[in-house]
Order: C-alpha cells, then structure tokens, then sequence
C-alpha cells in the first residue's frame, strides 16, 4: 500500500460510499477497460466469481465438458465444477507454460468426431504470461467453442501487442491479496458485449429484478465488489507500472545470477510476450545442479524464506483423480523442478540478495 491507496480510502470512507456500489467502483472499471482494452467491465467479489460467471455466461451447464489448462491454481477448475460441469486438463506447452493450442486442436478435432464438444475452453495466463491466443482463438472458432481467459495472474501484461484480458469471449481478472494489485480481495469480468456485462452484474447482485419489492425469476450470487475496496484498487491500479518494473529488476537479477548456474533456468518468454513478472519461477535439475528443488525451498525456509513449488497439475490431485486430461508431461516436470522465488514488489535489494545468497548455498554444498 502507499499514499495513493490511502487517499482514495479515506476519500470513500470520508463519502459515506462503502457498499456495495459507489462513485469508486465506477472509476475502477473505467480504469479497467482502459488497462485491459475492453468496452465493459464488471468488479467483483473475486477472481473465481468471475470465472464462474463467465463460464454460465458462456452457456456451461450442468454436466458438460470444459477443457481447462492443467497448469493452474484450483480456482480455475473449481469454477467449472461450481456449474455441475466436468473438466477436461489440457498440459502446457514448453515454450511458454501455458496451455498447449496444438493439444487444444487435438482434442476438439476428436471430440468433434464423436459430436461431443466441449461447452467451453478455459486458458490460463500463468505466472504473468498470456498465453497464446493468437493461435487459441481461431481454433476455437472453427469449432465454435467458447474461449474464456483467466487472467488473473496476469494483469498489465500483454503478447502480440494485445493487453492481458482483451482476448477470448471474457476474461477474468484477481485482485487477490497475492497478485500484482490487490483490493484485499476482489476480481473483475471484462468483454466486449456489453450485454454479456450486464447480465454478469444482474446475477451478481442475487438477479434482483428492478421493482420495489424483491423479485426473482433467476438464482444469483453475492458477487459484486464494494465501493471502499475498489477506491483501494484505483490506488494500486495506478501504481501498477511501476510494481511491473520493480518485479521485472527483480526477475533480471535472479536470472543474471542464478540462471547462468547448470541446471538452472526460468520461465520461457516468447519473443512477442511482455509479461507482468508476477511471480520469478525457476527450474532446477538435479542432474546438473547437483541439489533438488526441494532441498532448496527447505534451506529457504529455514531462513524464513518463502518459496513454493510450481502449481501442483489439477490432473495430479485428488480431487480431480477420475477427470481426464490431455498430456500431463510437460506440467509435470514444471511441478516436480519448479520453485517460486520471492517477487513481491515491494522487496529491497537486500533482501533479494539474502534470497540469492541461500539458494548458492545450498547449490554450493
């Protein structure tokens, strides 16, 4: 947080526009449209209201497929599951972690054969990196499937000159207390088709039809943010540059020293790809490096350090053990070598280098 946020706090607070709508949620989603280059935006309660919303915007119901991207935190897959439907994990591609477009052809190619298609695609943009929707998005539309992005890592980025959430049918945003802007907790719904948007915010204010009274014909949700946690976002959204290029020193300054090492390298970064640098994650084999990824998060952790492994496959865990998937080899060598290092924008330079420091230890020994 900064002056900036606390300004536009107290600004709120100051109004008497707490909740649940006010003259700050407004401003938000204006500043939204303009950072991700979509007509409309919807702020809500959180990056998984969001995916959930869109996936019954997109028409999935109740015991349909989803094709998902493996390589992913379990929201992406709990929202499909939210709509009775069942989801269908794709693996990344090795070139960029994200979810593979030639596996996506694949697999549609197939389904269509049986007359099975999917009800939607849900494509992560991971660790701050758009995936690759220049190829994703005529594939779709050949066979007529819904594309929805998942951006929530990835806010601020962009590839091919496109801004992270102006691609696929909808997109979805996190302003979680671990992304790159925060509210505390929050997310957006963003589209093109202001009619997809306004639906988004009638089921998200429980479907309350305009009468004096409560009137219902639809089930809705609790989903909308509030005014005061949207006067922090436009704070942080504001700062959201800067935070991009402290993160990116940060990534430079892991890869300068460590990425030079045997066995060790860092997220690939396509030549058309402008990643926000949510999170710095490395590779290490063991072969090369002479430790493990583990051993190195443990020596961390030891110096009050946190590290996390690379997102564990939804393939690999047990709530999805009977769901299928498409690949797996890929996401699993990423799980199994990869470390998140820490990225938080507001990390000095020091304390970047205690990180450093550690992990040659540990490699030294």
């Amino acid at each position: 947080m900064s002056t900036a946020e606390r300004a536009y706090l107290l600004g709120a607070f100051d109004s008497n526009w707490i909740a649940p709508v006010g003259p700050d949620l407004k401003a938000f989603e204006d500043a939204l449209a303009d950072v991700t280059n979509r007509n409309h935006v919807a702020a809500l309660s959180s990056g998984t209201a969001g995916l959930h919303l869109a996936l019954l915007l997109a028409g999935v119901t109740q015991g349909d497929a989803v094709l998902v991207s493996t390589f992913t935190f379990v929201a992406t897959a709990n929202a499909v599951l939210q709509c009775g439907a069942t989801p269908v994990f794709v693996d990344s591609s090795a070139t960029d972690w994200n979810i593979d477009p030639d596996l996506v052809g694949q697999e549609l190619a197939e389904r269509a054969s049986r007359g099975r298609l999917p009800a939607a695609i849900v494509a992560v943009d991971l660790y701050g990196q758009c995936a690759d929707y220049d190829r994703l998005e005529p594939i779709c539309a050949e066979y007529d499937v819904p594309l929805i992005a998942d951006s929530a890592e990835s806010l601020g980025a962009s590839r091919a000159g496109r801004a992270a959430g102006s691609r696929g049918l909808l997109a979805t945003l996190s302003f979680n207390g671990n992304k790159i802007i925060t509210t505390g907790g929050g997310g957006a719904l963003v589209a093109d088709d202001p009619a997809l948007i306004e639906r988004a915010r009638y089921l998200s204010t429980q479907a309350r039809l305009p009468a004096p009274h409560y009137e219902h014909i639809d089930a809705g949700f609790n989903y909308r943010l509030s005014n005061v946690l949207a006067a922090i976002g436009r704070g942080q959204l504001e700062r959201l540059p800067s935070m991009m290029q402290r993160r990116a020193e940060i990534c430079r300054r892991y890869e300068d020293v460590l990425g030079v090492l045997p066995g060790i390298d860092f997220m690939p970064v396509p030549e058309d790809s402008q990643p926000n640098r949510w999170l710095t994650v490395a590779t290490i084999d063991p072969a090369q490096a002479g430790t493990d990824r583990e051993a190195i998060r443990l020596a961390l952790e030891a110096q009050n350090i946190e590290a996390r492994p690379a997102w564990k496959p939804m393939h690999q865990q047990p709530l999805f053990a009977d769901a299928e998937s498409v690949g797996g080899v890929v996401s699993d060598a990423i799980f199994e070598t990869g470390i998140c290092l820490p990225t938080g924008s507001a990390l000095t330079d020091a304390q970047i280098d205690r990180v450093i420091e550690r992990v040659l230890g540990e490699i030294e020994n």
